[in-house]
C-alpha cells in the first residue's frame, strides 16, 4: 500500500514537473535506505514441538539462517519475550514466558522482526465447544435474556444468527436453548426493523426496546417500544375505525390492528427494567409519545392516527398498557417530567428486591434534576436522587460502563475520566456499595481503552477495550484481573480479542463446568473467529 502511495506521488511529481519545464528530474529511491533482508526462515508451516503448551513448556521451532544473529536474537510469544533454550543451523528451542498468551510467534533480531507460526498457550480460559452457536450472528448482541424453561431469548442488531438466517432473515430477536442452538418454533415473522437494545418480562409477555418502528406485520405505530405474547408475535388489539360509506357498503367502521403497547419514546431506548410491575425506560430521548386510534381525518376517506406527545427526558415509566405513568418523575403542574441530566446517560438498576429497585444513572453531566453530578447519581425507589450514594465529586469525565455485583457487591465503572471523587483512577475504579472509591483496588498502567468491566462472583474482573498491553504485559484486547487489578496468574493465556463486549454472564457449561456468556460486537476471541457470541470455560 505505502509503495502503491509512493508511486502516484511520484509520477505525479513527474507530470507536473514535464509540464513546467523540460530538464531531466532526479529521482531517488524512498526504498534505498532499507536493511536487507536477514536471511532467516521461521519456518510458518512447520508446527511448533509440542503445538500448545503451558507457561515453563519448552519448544522447539524449525528455523534457519538464525546462527549468524543467535547471541542478539530474541524469541516472542505474542509479544512477550522467551527464554532461549538452545539454537542450531535447523531449529530453536525456547520456554513458553510466564505471561505468554496464544498467538503469532515471532524472532526479533534488533529492530527488524521475522514472523513464525502461531503457538497456542493453555491457561484456564478456553472456548467451550458444548456451546452449540458456532457462526454467531453478523450483528451486536446486546442482551441474552434467561427464561424460566432453561432457554434463552437473544436480542440485537443481527438478521442472522448462526447462519439459520440466510434465506429468511431473523431480525433482532432469536430464541435458543441453553446451549445456543437456534428454536425455530420462536415465531417472530420479520420481527423488529430496527435494532433492539433490552427485553424484559411481565406476566407472561415479553417487552422490548431500542431505535425501531415496526414489528412484523404491524410495520408502523410502534416507537422504540413494544410488546410481544410469548409465542414471539406482537400483541395486537382491533380498533374499530371510521370509514365513509361507498356504493357498495353502508357500513362506517371496520377493524384494524394496532400494537397493543400503546406508547413509546422519540428517540432510541437503552434500557428498560421491570420496576414496581411497570416498565421504566432509560435513553437520551426527550417526549414520551402515544397514538390515537379510529379518528376520521378531514375528508373522512379514511382512518387517521394523531400522535401526541409529552416532553420527559431521559427517565420514564411506563404502565403496562404503554401509557405514561405520571406519578414517577413528573410534574402535573407542568405536564412535564423532571429535569434529568444535562448530558448523555446510561444505566443499571438494581433487581435484589422489590425493595431495593434503586436505579443507577452514568454517562457524561455535570447536573441532574438541577444540582452538581459528577457523571454518576442514583435514584431512590421514587425517582428522587439517593443521597446516601456518596460520590462526592464523582468521576472527573466520562463514565462509559458501570456494573454491579450482587455478592460482591461493588461496582465497577470504566471511561475516560483520571479521578473519582478527586483521587486516582486511571480510566478505571471500583466502588463500593454506597458510592465510595474501594482503594483496594489500582488500575494498572495501559495503552488504549478499557471499555467493558465486570467482577465476577469470586472476585476476577473480566476487561475488554482496545488496548494491546496492561501493566505493560501483552493482551490484545481482552483480560481478567484480581480484585486488587493485577493479572490474574493462569487466566490471561487467550490469544487477541476483536471488538468490544456488552456483557459477560456467569453460567456453566453442558458439562457442568464454571463458565462465561461474552456478547457484545466482536469478530474474534483467542485468535479464533468468534461473531458477537461466544461461551468460554473459566477453571
Amino acid at each position: 500500500m505505502k509503495r502503491t502511495i509512493y508511486t502516484i506521488i511520484l509520477l505525479v511529481a513527474i507530470i507536473g514537473s514535464q509540464g513546467c519545464r523540460k530538464e531531466k528530474v532526479e529521482l531517488t529511491d524512498p526504498y534505498a535506505d532499507g536493511k536487507d533482508a536477514l536471511g532467516i526462515n521461521l519456518n510458518r508451516d512447520a508446527d511448533p514441538v509440542p503445538a500448545a503448551g503451558s507457561p515453563g513448556t519448552e519448544v522447539t521451532f524449525k528455523v534457519t539462517g538464525l546462527m549468524p544473529y543467535k547471541d542478539k536474537a530474541r524469541f516472542m510469544f505474542n509479544g512477550e519475550q522467551a527464554e532461549i533454550v538452545s539454537i542450531t543451523d535447523a531449529a530453536i528451542k525456547v520456554k513458553v514466558p510466564e505471561w505468554g498468551s496464544t498467538g503469532i510467534t515471532s524472532i526479533v533480531i534488533d529492530d527488524q522482526l521475522v514472523i513464525g507460526p502461531e503457538f497456542k498457550v493453555n491457561g484456564l480460559v478456553n472456548i467451550d465447544p458444548s456451546f452449540r452457536t458456532t457462526a454467531g450472528t453478523n450483528g451486536s448482541v446486546s442482551q441474552v435474556f434467561p427464561l424460566a424453561d432453561g432457554r434463552n431469548l437473544v436480542i440485537g442488531s443481527f438478521t442472522n444468527y448462526d447462519n439459520k438466517g440466510i434465506i429468511i432473515p431473523i431480525n433482532r430477536i432469536a430464541r435458543t436453548s441453553g446451549d445456543g442452538e437456534y428454536d425455530r418454533s420462536f415465531r417472530t415473522g420479520k420481527a423488529a426493523n430496527g435494532s433492539l437494545s433490552s427485553i424484559i418480562e411481565i406476566s407472561n409477555k415479553y417487552y422490548i426496546s431500542g431505535g425501531f418502528s415496526g414489528y412484523n406485520q404491524r410495520t408502523e405505530n410502534v416507537s422504540n417500544i413494544t410488546a410481544l405474547t410469548n409465542t414471539g408475535a406482537i400483541d395486537s388489539v382491533g380498533i374499530k375505525v371510521y370509514k365513509r360509506p361507498t356504493s357498495t357498503s353502508s357500513s362506517n367502521d371496520t377493524l384494524k390492528w394496532f400494537p397493543k403497547f400503546n406508547g413509546g419514546t422519540n428517540n432510541y431506548i437503552d434500557k428498560i427494567y421491570r420496576h414496581q410491575n411497570k416498565i421504566l425506560a432509560v435513553g437520551n430521548f426527550r417526549y414520551y409519545v402515544s397514538r390515537t386510534y379510529g379518528k376520521p381525518n378531514y375528508d373522512f376517506t379514511r382512518d387517521s392516527v394523531i400522535l401526541d406527545s409529552t416532553e420527559i427526558r431521559q427517565v420514564l415509566r411506563f404502565n403496562l398498557d404503554g401509557s405514561l405513568d405520571k406519578t414517577f418523575r413528573f410534574n402535573t403542574s407542568t405536564n412535564k417530567g423532571n429535569v434529568s441530566a444535562n448530558g448523555p446517560v446510561a444505566s443499571y438498576m438494581h433487581t435484589e428486591g422489590a425493595n431495593n429497585e434503586k436505579l443507577v444513572l452514568f454517562g457524561r453531566f455535570t447536573t441532574f434534576d438541577g444540582k452538581t453530578a459528577g457523571n454518576i447519581v442514583r435514584l431512590n425507589v421514587d425517582g428522587s436522587i439517593d443521597e446516601s450514594f456518596q460520590t462526592g465529586v464523582g468521576a472527573d469525565n466520562t463514565i462509559s460502563s458501570l456494573t454491579y455485583n450482587s455478592i460482591t457487591k461493588k461496582y465497577l465503572i470504566t471511561g475516560v475520566f483520571r479521578n473519582y471523587n478527586g483521587k486516582p483512577a486511571l480510566g478505571m475504579a471500583l466502588l463500593n456499595e454506597n458510592g465510595t472509591l474501594d482503594e483496594t483496588f489500582s488500575v494498572k498502567p495501559f495503552d488504549n481503552y478499557i471499555g467493558f468491566s465486570r467482577q465476577l462472583n469470586d472476585g476476577l474482573i473480566v476487561i475488554s477495550g482496545g488496548f494491546k498491553k496492561y501493566n505493560n504485559i501483552t493482551r490484545n484486547g481482552f483480560a481478567v484481573l484480581t480484585p486488587t487489578g493485577e493479572l490474574a496468574r493462569g487466566y490471561n493465556a487467550t490469544g487477541p480479542f476483536r471488538g468490544y463486549l456488552n456483557d459477560v454472564v456467569e453460567t456453566q457449561s453442558a458439562d457442568g463446568k464454571r463458565a462465561l456468556l461474552l456478547i457484545g460486537g466482536f469478530y474474534k476471541f483467542d485468535n479464533e473467529d468468534r461473531y458477537n457470541i461466544v461461551r468460554v470455560t473459566i477453571e
